[in-house]
């Protein structure tokens, strides 16, 4: 008797809730008020970027009305983490709904039906992993299923591009706001899913980043790599060498002011990565690309004479002085206080375009830059340069090379994969997100080629370095990197970016058997408004049959 008057309670008190939530939204704009929109269709369950392992459509669809609520189902130990999920999806569809959307314990109770966020743990829930959901839509409710909090926020980002685009905006929309009926059961082919982010040729600030990562997480992006320091600033505070911010962060390509992050700053921007489920991978990039902490510390050089601070662009004439005894307490503090600073299991030491090192140096460099990592309990991600060097045990060696890459360089990274090196592919002339899209764009660099949406999309990773010898099973995953040269502004950034991200974490996540151009680009033009709404400033590829907005 007990147990039902408790139950009474919480069910009267989720109907106070849901009740004040929709007087507190005010009554329907006049139709003057309203914004102007055409006849909204319930979208297909399977037109989703990165599109579903397995789509079953089927049944009745349901409608978010002002009485849906948020139900979270989890154990004690995982209902913190999956109440967060519920109230970044209520604080999504808030804005645009005008609904109350209340974020409650699911008891199966209230009238309208409800969005159901469950975190199971039994064995037929195991098979989706870490970051898979399964998504079930029918007349009394959207229920989205995952074993771990990843793969519930996940199923969100499914849900979103479920709705009408006009979901995404900030002001009340129209709706109706209608999920296809059927199952979505899905899971990524890759668990390194990345994007990279060039904050030292110009600097971007914490709001900027921000917006970045929630741009990322819409497209399942589990990674962000921040490249933290190159010849043209260093930005991230050490205080142990405090100049490296203060004096080589204070510049950038072509002699702007630059910028630096705080440590709390820093910390800020890891945990707001978290909050949408992306591990930040911190880059100091080494031996070489290190003007900048040349130019704050005159001893760094092996003649003690500091260099003049950089704001060029061309690259390969800077290092660290690899003989210096000095050089190794600086790496051992900078990595000491980056990965105190950083909750993830990875820190990328750089290694590339080294011209100014000799071989020898680089081996002796990169072997002991290595042990610093380990000592502090990272794991080392290096360029695959690193392989031409000895990758320890468990390294990560990210490939950048293009299709037109010598035979030997594929051989050496080919070979350190068959001694257990994984593999993160960044093949520069397929997903450096700098690059111009043909002649007539006015960003970007061309040094890797010109790329277009559809050369984005269309290669397989587990094959591109089959020829070589690199086996499928070396490879973690796939990071598209955006170099800032030329870009200073989130316009900038967002334009180089979009749409060709899309792709790539659709090579990421998406089962190899799902990639086809044709059918890529009619789900990717689909997303035309909803990056319109969220106010991203995509290249409008002719490529794709973008809808009239």
């Amino acid at each position: 008797m007990r147990q039902h008057r408790t139950l009474f309670r919480l069910f009267g008190s989720l109907l106070l809730v849901v009740a004040a939530g929709i007087s507190s939204v005010a009554a329907a704009p006049a139709p003057s008020e309203r914004p102007a929109s055409p006849t909204p269709t319930v979208r297909s369950l399977g037109d989703v970027v990165p599109v579903p392992a397995s789509v079953r459509p089927g049944g009745s669809p349901y409608t978010i009305t002002p009485f849906t609520w948020i139900g979270v189902v989890a154990s004690p130990g995982q209902a913190k983490a999956a109440r967060a999920v519920g109230s970044y999806l209520a604080g999504v569809l808030r804005p645009s709904t005008g609904y109350a959307l209340p974020v409650v314990p699911d008891l199966g109770l209230g009238p309208g039906g409800g969005i159901r966020l469950r975190l199971a743990t039994g064995p037929g829930d195991r098979g989706l992993g870490d970051e898979g959901y399964r998504l079930e839509s029918g007349r009394t409710g959207v229920t989205i299923t995952a074993y771990r909090p990843a793969g519930l926020f996940h199923g969100v980002q499914t849900l979103r591009q479920l709705l009408p685009a006009t979901v995404e905006k900030s002001s009340r929309q129209s709706g109706p706001w209608t999920v296809a009926g059927g199952t979505i059961t899905d899971t990524p082919r890759y668990a390194y899913r990345s994007a990279m982010l060039d904050v030292s040729r110009h600097f971007f600030t914490v709001g900027q980043v921000k917006r970045y990562i929630d741009q990322l997480a819409l497209y399942k992006i589990n990674t962000l790599h921040l490249h933290l320091s190159d010849d043209q600033g260093w930005r991230i505070a050490i205080d142990s060498w405090p100049r490296l911010a203060t004096y080589g962060g204070s510049t950038q390509v072509g002699g702007g002011a630059g910028g630096y992050y705080t440590k709390a700053q820093y910390r800020e921007l890891v945990a707001y990565a978290a909050s949408r489920h992306l591990e930040v991978v911190p880059e100091i990039d080494m031996p070489g690309h290190t003007n900048a902490a040349l130019a704050s510390y005159a001893e760094l050089n092996c003649d003690g004479v500091a260099p003049p601070l950089y704001t060029g662009t061309q690259v390969g004439f800077s290092s660290l002085c690899v003989p210096k005894a000095v050089t190794y307490d600086f790496v051992d503090d900078v990595v000491r206080e980056l990965a105190a600073l950083t909750p993830g299991r990875y820190l990328h030491v750089g290694g590339d375009e080294t011209h100014a090192t000799s071989h020898e140096d680089y081996v002796t460099f990169m072997e002991k830059a290595q042990a610093v990592v380990a000592k502090y309990g990272k794991t080392v991600v290096g360029w695959h340069e690193l392989t031409g060097a000895h990758p320890v045990e468990g390294a990560v060696a990210q490939y950048w090379g293009r299709d037109r890459t010598s035979a030997a360089v594929r051989e050496q990274v080919a070979a350190a994969a068959k001694s257990g090196t994984r593999l993160v592919l960044s093949p520069a002339d397929r997903v450096y997100l700098d690059m111009k899209y043909d002649p007539s764009t006015v960003l970007g660099q061309t040094w890797a080629g010109y790329i277009e949406v559809d050369r984005a999309y269309d290669w397989d990773p587990a094959t591109y370095l089959a020829a070589s010898g690199v086996p499928a099973s070396a490879i973690l995953g796939v990071e598209a990197p955006v170099w800032t040269e030329t870009l200073s502004t989130s316009d900038h950034l967002e334009t180089m970016t979009f749409p060709r991200l899309q792709g790539v974490a659709e090579l990421g996540w998406s089962p190899a058997v799902t990639h086809d151009w044709s059918a890529f680009k009619a789900r990717l033009a689909a997303q035309g408004p909803r990056m319109t709404a969220l106010g991203i400033d995509y290249y409008r590829s002719p490529l794709v049959p973008w809808p009239a907005e």
